[in-house]
């Protein structure tokens, strides 16, 4: 990977905007508290500018966006993922339900994208990211 695609914190909150690069640190912060991952900066793709994806093992956990004024979370639920969540799924946000409901079902499973503007839905971020992998940090 090219390391001039690093942005620096001044970039992205040119990009994404002050209180959005806030969340995305406290996201940040809130998965590295519960995950040691390896971390890497990707360009977005066609929809977004930036990627940082959570791997270990060869597999991701997750993956944050950024693009202008927009912050993304996004995770991959498998099919026993799918069905864990769904054993679960009244526990969770109506708004994390109805992205789920509304995101379609592919052959390797469900491409959870979040766009997340405060911190409200980070609990059950984290409690989707615990069906895909239990935390590895104390």
């Amino acid at each position: 990977m090219m390391l001039d695609l690093i942005p620096g914190a001044e970039e992205m909150v040119i990009l994404v905007g002050g209180s959005l690069y806030d969340i995305w640190n406290q996201l940040n912060a809130a998965i590295d508290e519960r995950y040691d991952m390896e971390c890497s900066w990707d360009q977005g793709g066609k929809a977004w500018k930036y990627e940082y994806k959570y791997r270990r093992g060869g597999k991701t956990l997750c993956a944050l966006y950024a693009k202008e004024n927009c912050v993304g979370f996004m995770v991959i639920l498998g099919k026993d993922e799918r069905l864990k969540f769904e054993a679960d799924r009244e526990n969770y946000s109506k708004e994390v339900q109805r992205i789920y409901d509304e995101t379609q079902t592919y052959h390797d499973g469900k491409w959870l994208m979040f766009e997340p503007t405060d911190t409200a839905l980070f609990d059950d971020f984290i409690r989707l990211l615990r069906i895909k992998r239990k935390p590895n940090r104390k």
